[in-house]
């Protein structure tokens, strides 16, 4: 496993923003106020052929209802996953603000950091204007020799990483692995965060009734009966006339960053307030995006009956038709039911979204198709269909060479669809099928 560093501080001493420096992304949400960040996120550092896991943390808030931006509920919780992240460290970034100088929470801090036991380096940020004579102040604190930098600019940093990887283990061989990427979408307040906590058996993200806790896509490795997983747990998607602020905005944007790196789409939906149009949008970007697609109505705790779920596969039938090859399932990440049945699917979906079939079947197949239902006509010449291949996984793709392509009406297209789903499945992940024009020798 990759060595992993954690970068812990008072809010709003420019974490994030060096989170993306050593990253090499913009992965990490920077507004120049505090609580941004909350949750702890998870990138890779590389360099010289070296790597390392990097942790992200909210803001160390020593008193509780000390962050404005934050409610005393988010504080504490905001503490405690920056605790885990220093548990879970082999090495601990303290990052300060030298534009401010050692304060009292800095010293309060400190401390914290010596009773861990973990190996700390000093990181002086901010000092674009005196880079030597700004660290001396933070010798005071105690825990070794302070490094000045400026994450904003990359001033110091290559410095940094040299220092990281001093004081890190070398990092063995990574085994390599079959990993499933899911993203976990919705609206805000779906239950996303709980049902990764759920799943993991520990709180690695933070849970809040408070609608917008999430705000970055979260990473989670997790491994179930033998399969590796990576759970990506994303802030809930807003209509864009509710998003009140520029955060909310990146927000979304690091969602849809988030599905496209993933290989299945798990949409949490509301049974009680049914699938709205945004849901019908969320489910849309997952379609077109190519991913697979499992529906997932949770809070079946709360609510039960035969009725109920009629009512909702009704829905399903009406609004997301267009979907219709996905399965749905209804859950309870509060009490964990069904959940091993959405984690077998999870398995089976991606499994069909990299299913690979051969080309003899596949020929054999659309030959059947055509002498069941004759391929459309129009002003005397009919559409001939001369062989298919697969030229593509993850989603399916497949290319017709056909006479004449503007022949080949959608209706046609969706029938042939259709009768591939019936021969090979294809559950839970769309298929793109192409028409290219070949001459008849």
């Amino acid at each position: 496993m990759r060595p992993t560093v954690a970068l812990v501080g008072r809010p709003n001493v420019g974490k994030s923003t060096l989170f993306n420096r050593l990253v090499s992304q913009r992965q990490a949400i920077v507004e120049n106020r505090p609580g941004v960040t909350r949750d702890r996120l998870y990138g890779q550092v590389e360099w010289l052929g070296k790597s390392c896991s990097l942790i992200d943390t909210g803001g160390l808030v020593m008193a509780p209802g000390d962050l404005e931006a934050s409610p005393k509920e988010l504080s504490k919780l905001m503490r405690e996953q920056a605790e885990a992240a220093i548990e879970e460290a082999d090495l601990v970034l303290f990052v300060l603000d030298g534009r401010i100088g050692p304060t009292s929470e800095d010293q309060q801090i400190a401390q914290l950091l010596r009773r861990a036991g973990k190996t700390v380096i000093p990181v002086v940020n901010k000092l674009e204007a005196d880079p030597w004579g700004g660290v001396l102040p933070f010798w005071e604190l105690g825990l070794g020799e302070p490094l000045g930098i400026s994450a904003e600019h990359g001033m110091g940093t290559g410095e940094l990483l040299e220092t990281i990887f001093e004081h890190l283990p070398t990092a063995g061989e990574e085994e390599e692995r079959d990993l499933i990427r899911v993203a976990l979408l919705g609206r805000p307040n779906m239950g996303k965060s709980s049902l990764v906590n759920t799943l993991v058996g520990s709180p690695r993200c933070i849970v809040s009734q408070i609608p917008g806790t999430t705000r970055d896509a979260i990473d989670t490795d997790l491994l179930y009966e033998e399969q590796h997983f990576l759970l990506i747990d994303t802030a809930g998607l807003r209509r864009p006339s509710k998003r009140s602020d520029s955060l909310e905005y990146y927000s979304s944007l690091r969602t849809e960053r988030a599905l496209a790196r993933s290989d299945v789409a798990v949409i949490l939906l509301d049974p009680m307030e049914g699938i709205t149009e945004q849901d019908e949008r969320i489910v849309g970007l997952a379609h077109e995006g190519g991913k697979g697609v499992i529906l997932a109505f949770n809070k079946w705790d709360l609510v039960e009956g035969e009725e109920l779920a009629a009512h909702c596969q009704r829905q399903v039938a009406q609004r997301l038709s267009f979907v219709s090859y996905a399965p749905h399932l209804f859950i309870s990440a509060k009490t964990g039911r069904n959940l091993d049945k959405l984690m077998e699917s999870i398995r089976q979906v991606a499994a069909q979204h990299r299913l690979r079939v051969k080309t003899s079947q596949l020929n054999e197949v659309i030959g059947d198709a055509v002498l069941m239902v004759e391929p459309p006509a129009k002003s005397g010449r009919r559409l001939k269909i001369y062989y298919a291949s697969q030229v593509g996984i993850s989603p399916p793709q497949f290319v017709f060479f056909v006479n004449q392509p503007e022949l080949m009406h959608f209706s046609y297209k969706r029938y042939l669809e259709n009768r591939l789903r019936e021969a090979f499945g294809f559950e839970g992940t769309p298929i793109q099928l192409f028409v290219k024009g070949r001459k008849e020798k």
